[in-house]
């Protein structure tokens, strides 16, 4: 169970705000040093691609982040027309950029650009937010760790840590199998020792699964479907979940809930984080941690900044770029073969 003596659990709500801002501190004060240090300040760039008015109000509220704790913010707000090529072209620029040490490139994309082309586009060495595949699969791996981690499923092992939840030997129900938040956290929560059932759609008889945990991270994006019979006496509830549902008494006509029921679940569990106000602010102060810890490493000369490509050069490309040519190819004969098998047989036994 959560230590209720910690400043950040009072009548079980576990406040992430409180822990978010104990962070911000932290990364603030780390931002002073650097600079202090090394007369450089670390530096964030966000890729936009469209007018989404969710996409654009978290990237404002990135920027405003960065100001608060002394990061310098870069945008590279591209047009919904913009080609994969243009989109491929801007990461490169800032991976080669000695003022950017960390990239995020805003989900969705447009659905004429291949995602998964693009974070994995973006240098290893910048990923900050943790999605690039040579972090997910140092992840996986056991003694291998990633440069960086995701930063919602960080954000939850964070907020376990600083209420001093133990981990290690515990069970923990992790209810959703997303690659952003469900497979890393639950990956994180391996790498602490704890014993970890991954549910999702297809798990038979989820409650009595649920139910069994010390540990409960609800990240499958189905407003309050655990209930509070299905949590353990004593048992830490963090809910990732942010769903809108419909309420005439708002003034924009709906309200925000978890993928808990929150009173139900609060009557059973230890400490449960509340929506909003739990994971939501995790999320964006990892992110800030991330990118501070990677201006670090390119400060001390732990990292260095890929230069851009040259037609002709004899020099190898960085390896984040070598990866992502791989990863075209592969791409390209997975075509291949998939039209080979859609053609008539041409004798082939």
């Amino acid at each position: 169970m959560a230590d209720s003596g910690t400043p950040f659990v009072s009548d079980k709500i576990l406040d992430g705000k409180a822990v978010a801002a104990q962070l911000r501190a932290e990364v603030t004060a780390t931002v002073e040093l650097l600079k202090e240090k090394y007369a450089k300040v670390p530096g964030l760039a966000v890729v936009i691609v469209g007018q989404r008015k969710d996409s654009q109000t978290y990237v404002r509220m990135k920027k405003k982040a960065c100001e608060e704790v002394g990061i310098a913010s870069f945008g590279a707000d591209l047009p919904e027309t913009a080609t994969q090529q243009e989109v491929l072209d801007t990461v490169a620029q800032l991976n080669a950029d000695p003022n950017v040490h960390g990239i995020l490139v805003q989900l969705p994309l447009p659905k004429h650009i291949d995602e998964q082309l693009v974070l994995s586009a973006v240098s290893v060495e910048k990923d900050v937010d943790g999605f690039h595949p040579l972090n997910m699969g140092r992840l996986c791996m056991k003694g291998r760790e990633p440069l960086f981690v995701p930063c919602t499923p960080l954000g939850c092992m964070e907020l376990l840590q600083r209420t001093n939840t133990p981990i290690a030997g515990r069970r923990a129900a992790v209810i959703g199998r997303s690659n952003i938040v469900g497979m890393p956290v639950a990956l994180l929560l391996i790498k602490a020792n704890a014993t970890v059932t991954l549910c999702h759609s297809a798990t038979q008889d989820m409650e009595a699964v649920v139910r069994q945990a010390d540990i409960v991270i609800a990240a499958a994006g189905q407003p309050e479907m655990i209930k509070g019979s299905w949590i353990k006496e004593g048992a830490v509830v963090i809910d990732v979940g942010t769903n809108p549902v419909d309420d005439p008494s708002k003034k924009a006509g709906y309200r925000l809930v978890g993928d808990c029921a929150f009173e139900e679940c609060k009557r059973n569990a230890a400490a449960i984080t509340p929506v909003p106000g739990g994971v939501g602010p995790m999320t964006i102060a990892m992110l800030l941690k991330n990118t501070v810890n990677s201006a670090a490493r390119f400060f001390d000369g732990t990292c260095k900044h890929p230069a851009p490509l040259q037609l002709g050069s004899a020099a190898l490309p960085s390896w984040s770029t070598v990866a992502l040519g791989t990863l075209a190819t592969a791409t390209a004969l997975q075509a291949v073969v998939k039209a080979w098998g859609r053609t008539p047989s041409r004798g082939r036994s």
